[in-house]
């Protein structure tokens, strides 16, 4: 069976299991982490491929610079992604910190490419029923985000809006993938928090989003920790 074709079934399963929670809960958010100077990377990122087309799921491909100093700098990295990623270690006292991984909900992480790991990850956060309701709409150049908690939240929140290219196709000159062709998926080029939110009372804010691209809205806790709620607006 080709990598595709096993991909393929492994999503086919957990669509059809946790079908039925799927009106309860916003999409689940993975984020991979990868990089074009990593040799265990492409299988991750055709993974990636097959993981955008769900409904159900916000996938993102977050590119971190480390791997740089080999000799290809990724045309994708961004320093702020891999700070984004020694938080989530330092947040679960680890001190590593891989490519390629994957991080879905904001809390389970699984090194390397493992398709029925991460399905079996988004199968647990699909059956969760979050306490927020997030509401986004775009207008041109502006979205609105409404968010309500019920009951509160206990700890506070951070509004996270991400914006992503949805595909491009890269032909790497050196380093480890040297003379490979790859194609990326959902490619995050910007990442900012906009506003704290302590859960307590609605949250009601409008943003400036320039340009075509797909805007992701997230709600999430801090540390970074688990991701409360997800929306996606083309």
């Amino acid at each position: 069976m080709t990598m595709r074709h096993l991909v393929s079934a492994t999503l086919g399963l957990w669509i059809g299991v946790s079908g039925a929670a799927l009106a309860q809960t916003s999409p689940v958010v993975v984020e991979l982490y990868t990089s074009q100077g990593c040799s265990s990377c492409p299988p991750a990122d055709e993974f990636m491929e097959q993981l955008v087309k769900s409904p159900d799921v916000i996938a993102l491909s977050l590119h971190v610079d480390y791997w740089d100093y080999i000799g290809w700098r990724d045309t994708f990295g961004n320093p702020a992604f891999t700070q984004r990623q020694k938080a989530y270690a330092k947040a679960v006292g680890s001190r590593m910190i891989y490519t390629p991984q994957m991080i879905v909900g904001g809390q389970d992480r699984v090194e390397g490419n493992d398709p029925a790991q991460v399905a079996e990850a988004i199968r647990r956060h699909q059956a969760q029923v979050s306490p927020v309701r997030l509401s986004v709409t775009r207008d041109g150049d502006r979205i609105v985000i409404k968010a309500e908690a019920n009951p509160p939240l206990s700890k506070n929140a951070r509004i996270q809006v991400i914006r992503y290219t949805p595909e491009a196709t890269v032909a790497i000159g050196r380093g480890e993938n040297e003379g490979r062709e790859v194609t990326y998926t959902n490619i995050v080029t910007d990442w900012r928090a906009i506003a704290d939110w302590p859960g307590v009372t609605p949250f009601e804010m409008t943003a400036e989003v320039s340009g075509s691209d797909p805007v992701v809205v997230i709600v999430q806790t801090e540390g970074p920790a688990n991701v409360l709620a997800a929306a996606v607006v083309k």
